[in-house]
């Protein structure tokens, strides 16, 4: 996985470090012709200093970088909504980005996509400082300035400085599957963030390393009787502590209410079985607690932003790459396709 990341003199240097921590953890547990590949351009060789002072060495001045990428991003930089880059720039990044499989920008690194003409009709964020002034360079898109951040097509953008973390796992997300962008979470400490901006809160994120605490008692406990109605006086009971103030200790160590919890975890099984299995909609409904596939589609809708269609839609891409990494494996085999 080829990625190409920009950065210019004044960056931010937690939108450089955030995307190189993100992908270097997936590293870890992806075989190595598997591995995110990150190449640092900048706009002279001799590299570029930080807004905050910090140096970093680039492989490459964009002049002379001509390769194809799996993913162009953009950091962004404090000043950079003042920013006016030279042609030359914007004709390379128009370019690159165009022939990327996926392009974006972390913060107001989005500004440097609109002089590069990339921005024209597409749904875009940036940090929240510099929403209206990007609405009022760049018209035509269309900006939503409360998401954490947005994937238009093939373009993804985000908000400020951490937002980078929550888009890049995103991307992780979509490339590998949910569970390793959890783990990558889990090894960065981090909140997992989901579906097109929403800050969602991860269950599993919040048992921490003590699996003897309230939370773990309670995962273990709704994991186990998932399909069953679950209601707040029997997760009580079966985790010994009184009805009268379960909610509010378990409040205070999750910062979210049972029920709550009880749907994200819902919500993480169900997410599963549509992105892995063909199991019909009423089946991973009854199977994740949820009854009626009605009822899971409006806890998708009010709790993720998202809509079982989507949830559908994931699903059906993850199969058809499945069917053809084995469809491939078969050819392999039989000799027709070579490796």
């Amino acid at each position: 996985m080829k990625v190409t990341l920009v950065m210019l003199d004044g960056v931010q240097a937690l939108d450089v470090a955030a995307p190189l921590d993100v992908f270097a953890e997936a590293n870890r547990f992806l075989p190595k012709k598997d591995h995110y590949q990150t190449t640092l351009v900048g706009e002279r060789p001799d590299g570029v200093t930080s807004s905050s002072g910090m140096d970093f060495k680039v492989h490459c001045d964009y002049l002379n970088f001509h390769a194809d990428s799996d993913l162009l991003l953009v950091a962004g930089g404090p000043r950079y909504q003042d920013y006016r880059p030279a042609a030359a720039l914007a004709d390379w990044l128009n370019l690159h980005a165009r022939r990327a499989k996926r392009f974006g920008a972390i913060c107001n690194g989005v500004f440097l996509l609109g002089h590069a003409r990339l921005l024209d009709g597409r749904e875009i964020t940036t940090h929240w400082d510099h929403a209206e002034r990007l609405v009022a360079q760049f018209p035509s898109s269309i900006v939503r300035p409360d998401k954490i951040f947005v994937r238009d097509g093939n373009l993804f953008t985000c908000g400020g400085v951490s937002a980078g973390i929550d888009l890049c796992l995103a991307l992780v997300a979509e490339d590998w599957g949910h569970e390793l962008a959890l783990k990558v979470a889990k090894r960065l400490i981090v909140y997992i963030r989901r579906d097109g901006g929403q800050s969602q809160y991860s269950p599993y994120l919040a048992v921490g390393p003590d699996q003897d605490s309230l939370v773990a008692r309670v995962l273990k406990y709704v994991t186990d009787h998932i399909t069953e109605p679950l209601s707040i006086e029997e997760i009580a009971d079966a985790v010994g502590v009184s009805r009268r103030t379960f909610s509010r200790a378990f409040a205070k160590h999750a910062h979210v209410t049972p029920s709550v919890f009880v749907d994200q975890v819902r919500i993480d099984f169900a997410r599963k079985l549509l992105e892995e299995t063909d199991v019909p909609l009423k089946t991973v409904a009854f199977r994740c607690g949820f009854n009626t596939a009605e009822k899971m589609r409006l806890i998708f809708s009010r709790q993720l932003d998202t809509t079982g269609q989507q949830a559908l839609w994931c699903r059906h891409r993850h199969l058809r790459q499945h069917r053809h990494r084995r469809a491939a494996a078969v050819c392999r085999a039989g000799g027709w396709l070579s490796a």
